[in-house]
């Protein structure tokens, strides 16, 4: 069962990120659709064409910031192969601690492209089931108000919202004791009505993976958190799963939480699920894999609103298989999985 989003090492970079796109009013491209030659960290990195990829690239990534550090030591080679990461639109795990200014941050910088900020919120009480990526808002009241600082600073400017990765998922597989349960469900639904009363956001709750269960097990919870009220649901956040399993598992599930539209992440997913080894461990840091399809809202389902590189591919699910800790920038596994999909 996979449960470790591995974004624990996420907030510092975050809040370094957002803090600069505040103070330099970072733009990374001309926002005329086909790209930008904003370079941020000296890496190069524009915009990708707005008809296929209307996220927001940042200029200022841990994947560009690895494209420039190649670059000094010259290393082309190298440089190259990353910046296929770089170069792609992919979610910013917003920080508790700085979740106002880095909204705003990522939503001006993103506007100033005339480009759609990808979010991630990965906050909720009991995150994680105190697991690799364990933590979270201290109680209800602190999720609450950390709801309300990521809408302040988002205000109307357009934002694609990922809600907690695994929330509903672990209430149903009961890694999240019974007693949470209540609380949870009437956070996720209240963090939906607060972000869909903002002008241009779009919602995604997340519903799990292809390869956790079936979709009859979580449908009723999504309606209790609220699924109703949101754009859709996302699927295969941090996993592997491919992006067929993926599509599949999103129509039987959207057929029964009234045909809402789903996002799939397929930053890593290019070579499937790893099934070697133990498996209680295959979803951490796992050999072999590749990077899925791009970022696009040009999908093999009508039913599919977009492909997204929600997990920023490179950075450590947990340390396991030599990895960091969860959410740290591993350079040596973001080589393997640009490599591997050439």
């Amino acid at each position: 069962m996979y449960r470790s989003r591995g974004v624990t090492g996420v907030r510092a970079t975050a809040v370094v990120l957002g803090a600069a796109l505040l103070i330099a009013g970072c733009s990374s491209g001309d926002g005329d659709g086909d790209g930008g030659d904003t370079g941020g960290a000296g890496a190069g990195i524009t915009q990708q064409p707005k008809d296929a990829a209307p996220f927001w690239v940042n200029p200022d990534g841990t994947a560009a910031q690895q494209v420039t550090d190649y670059d000094k030591s010259g290393k082309e080679s190298e440089a190259d192969t990353i910046r296929k990461i770089a170069q792609q639109p992919t979610g910013e795990w917003l920080s508790p601690e700085n979740a106002e200014e880095q909204a705003r941050g990522f939503t001006e910088a993103a506007a100033e492209a005339d480009r759609t900020a990808l979010l991630v919120l990965y906050n909720i009480p009991h995150r994680d089931c105190g697991q690799f990526s364990g933590g979270g808002a201290a109680d209800g009241n602190a999720y609450r108000a950390f709801i309300d600082s990521v809408a302040k600073g988002i205000g109307d400017r357009g934002a694609t919202v990922i809600l907690e990765p695994d929330a509903v998922l672990h209430m149903v597989d009961n890694c999240t004791p019974g007693e949470y349960h209540e609380e949870r469900y009437d956070l996720l639904k209240g963090a939906i009505t607060k972000l869909k009363s903002l002008k241009n956001t779009k919602v995604y709750l997340d519903a799990g993976n292809a390869g956790w269960g079936k979709p009859d097990q979580i449908f009723e919870p999504l309606k209790w958190a609220g699924i109703d009220q949101a754009d859709g649901f996302s699927v295969n956040v941090s996993n592997f799963y491919t992006t067929e399993d993926s599509i599949a598992y999103g129509k039987e599930l959207s057929a029964k939480v009234g045909n809402k539209p789903f996002v799939i992440d397929t930053s890593r997913n290019g070579n499937g699920p790893y099934t070697e080894g133990d498996p209680g461990e295959r979803w951490c840091n796992p050999p072999g894999r590749a990077l899925g399809e791009t970022p696009s809202t040009k999908t093999a389902d009508p039913l599919v609103d977009a492909y997204l590189w929600v997990k920023r591919p490179g950075e450590s699910d947990g340390e396991c298989k030599g990895g960091p800790k969860a959410g740290e920038w591993w350079p040596e596994y973001a080589l393997k999985l640009a490599q591997a999909s050439e």
